[in-house]
């Protein structure tokens, strides 16, 4: 999966471009999937989804580099395969020093502390790819075992058409392509893009994410 994965900037980039659709989309954040937060800590941003059925992801940007974990609860990798829970060998072994404190970082921990994840994955700043552990995936389970390629997949992909055929499958509604390219090129939102995509939210209304996202503004 990581081979698939662009350069730390684009992924950045599709990552707030993701957020700010579901804003507009779900103006409750509870609701939504996709979420991205500029000032998660000093000098670093968190991209997040969460499917409300116990499946998600965080990748933490820094000036080190990015870091990235995901899990997927029906996995047979999952920490909770085995009693007491335990990560799947390999999974953190290799993680850099620069990027251990995050294995234990507690927003991404499940019962007693325990990293909940089935992924793991980073790239240093002087990196030219991305890199994991060595882990070995279930011989019976050789097809998505850690569930990363369906975690990611509209990372991934990273097309409007992607994230038009995800949201309107989850959110029952038709969007027009247009409007979501536009918010994919990360062009500055217009009332008219927002009112194409949800007529009911103002741009007023998403003041606040869009400085969260650190999503570009009009001078």
């Amino acid at each position: 999966m990581i081979k698939q994965l662009p350069a730390i900037a684009t992924v950045r980039d599709r990552s707030r471009a993701l957020a700010m659709l579901e804003a507009v989309l779900s103006p409750e954040w509870e609701w939504r999937y996709y979420s991205f937060d500029s000032g998660w800590s000093p000098g670093e941003e968190m991209a997040s989804m969460r499917d409300g059925a116990g499946n998600d992801y965080a990748i933490v940007f820094s000036a080190a580099g990015v870091y990235a974990q995901a899990c997927d609860h029906e996995s047979p990798m999952s920490p909770y395969r085995v009693s007491p829970p335990v990560p799947w060998p390999g999974l953190f072994d290799s993680v850099p020093d620069v990027f251990r404190p995050y294995v234990d970082e507690p927003a991404f921990a499940g019962r007693n502390g325990l990293p909940r994840a089935t992924v793991c994955f980073w790239r240093e700043s002087s990196d030219s790819q991305w890199r994991c552990g060595e882990v070995v995936v279930p011989a019976e389970d050789m097809d998505d075992a850690d569930g990363a390629e369906w975690l990611f997949d509209v990372l991934i992909a990273g097309s409007a058409d992607a994230y038009r055929e995800f949201a309107e499958e989850v959110y029952e509604v038709t969007l027009d392509l247009d409007a979501v390219q536009a918010v994919f090129d990360l062009k500055p939102l217009t009332q008219e893009i927002v009112s194409v995509l949800n007529p009911e939210v103002t741009l007023g209304d998403l003041a606040k994410v869009i400085a969260q996202i650190g999503y570009p503004t009009t001078a």
